[in-house]
């Protein structure tokens, strides 16, 4: 048994916020309230000054696994995940091979079975990612699959997308959609304005979300499916997502840490490690974006947590591949531009990292309840540190050497402690 000591537990699915003790039993939470310290506790973590909350859920990961475990594999991935609080993931279907077929998705789940926290995997909406044949849906969900996710790539055919929603509504299963028309883009990964022009590259317009934004937003409503709006990085795109919500669309948005954090500008301080696609926007989309997280109309923080190597990104910037990791920097980065800006109370940044995630892919996780499995999180959102050493294989951050607040100590997975922060507790 173990016996989490006078933290301060905060539970956005309750609104619970008070200092108590939580006795986690074979697995589960056992109890919650005051408790002694006697011999029975194989553990006791005093979490005074900490804060006690669900582990962390994040609908927006690549694992790299199959086809590209040098940069990633579930199992770096898991550890990578765990030190940066979260418990359960849920991995995109852009592997090698596609998560399209029932082969690849056992391998997955097989695999995911070994690893120390919860990972999840989606399949992708249409076969080879070519945007023109829909998946046998029923199929992988009776295999697993926990939603439905061409994320990488844009969906160009409307149609498909609505025969997609309807058989996602048929299922209750979410769809996520990677928002950019190919055809509105000179190069991706870096915004077309003043910073492209600087850099001699048309770059990749607003435009290119917002008209797929409109579009899904609109069949969502049509639909009646439940339908994720991906990394979300457009002032307007975060307006129709408003509006979509007011006409009774079930549409969720979801945000990144580096959207609301950095802008074009930062392009030209870390280069390739500011290459992402949505691009980085400017201030102005940065803004809209924190106001969406403070109204509701982004319920969701997601990293998209996505690693590359050293040599990958160490080229020219139009060479580059797109994308940075996340997991390990995203509560704190939500803390320190988020929490500690005053845009955010922590109990609202906790919900969009836990129950929020949760209630889209219907998961019975993300929240702090007696006979629950117990996923949580215990970090001091006062204490400051350095980004330095990864878990993950992958590097590829602008956060490195930045110092933020938020120090996670301990990672609890199912009852286990699968992070813990030697340097600071031994």
């Amino acid at each position: 048994m173990i016996l989490i000591k006078n933290g301060r537990v905060i539970d956005p699915s309750t609104k619970r916020d008070e200092v108590l003790d939580i006795i986690i039993k074979d697995n589960k939470i056992e109890k919650i309230g005051k408790f002694p310290i006697t011999s029975e506790y194989k553990n006791v973590i005093d979490a005074s000054g900490n804060i006690v909350a669900p582990g962390l859920i994040d609908v927006h990961v690549h694992f790299r696994d199959p086809g590209f475990t040098h940069k990633e594999d579930i199992e770096s991935g898991s550890l990578s995940a765990a030190k940066g609080g979260f418990t359960t993931v849920i991995c995109m279907a852009n592997t090698n091979p596609i998560v399209d077929n029932e082969k690849t998705l056992k391998y997955i789940n097989d695999k995911a079975k070994k690893s120390p926290i919860n990972v999840l995997q989606v399949g992708s909406i249409t076969k080879g990612f070519k945007g023109e044949e829909l998946v046998d849906m029923d199929k992988l969900k009776n295999k697993g699959a926990v939603g439905f996710s061409d994320d990488g790539l844009p969906i160009t055919n409307s149609d498909i997308i609505l025969e997609a929603m309807n058989k996602a509504k048929e299922l209750d299963v979410p769809l996520s959609f990677h928002e950019e028309d190919p055809s509105l883009i000179t190069c991706a990964g870096v915004n077309e304005g003043e910073i492209s022009k600087e850099m001699g590259i048309v770059g990749a317009s607003n435009v290119a979300e917002d008209v797929m934004v409109a579009r899904d937003c609109m069949l969502a409503l049509k639909s009646g499916a439940k339908v994720n709006i991906q990394h979300i990085s457009s002032g307007a795109s975060v307006e129709m997502v408003r509006m979509a919500k007011k006409l009774g669309a079930n549409v969720y948005a979801e945000a990144t840490p580096h959207h609301f954090t950095l802008i074009e500008d930062d392009v030209l301080t870390y280069g390739t490690n500011a290459k992402m696609n949505p691009p980085l926007r400017t201030v102005d989309d940065k803004y809209k974006i924190i106001e969406g997280l403070q109204d509701d109309t982004i319920e969701i923080i997601a990293t998209d947590h996505a690693p590359h190597t050293y040599e990958e990104k160490n080229v020219e910037f139009t060479k580059a591949p797109s994308g940075i990791v996340g997991l390990e920097t995203a509560l704190a980065l939500g803390v320190t531009n988020l929490v500690r800006k005053g845009h955010l109370s922590i109990m609202k940044l906790i919900e969009k990292m836990t129950i929020n995630p949760a209630r889209l892919y219907n998961l019975q996780s993300g929240c702090i309840k007696e006979g629950v499995q117990a996923d949580l999180v215990i970090f001091n959102a006062n204490e400051k540190y350095i980004v330095s050493e990864f878990a993950s294989k992958s590097f590829n951050s602008p956060f490195k050497g930045h110092t933020l607040y938020g120090k996670i100590n301990y990672t609890i997975c199912k009852g286990n402690i699968v992070f813990e922060n030697i340097e600071e507790n031994k």
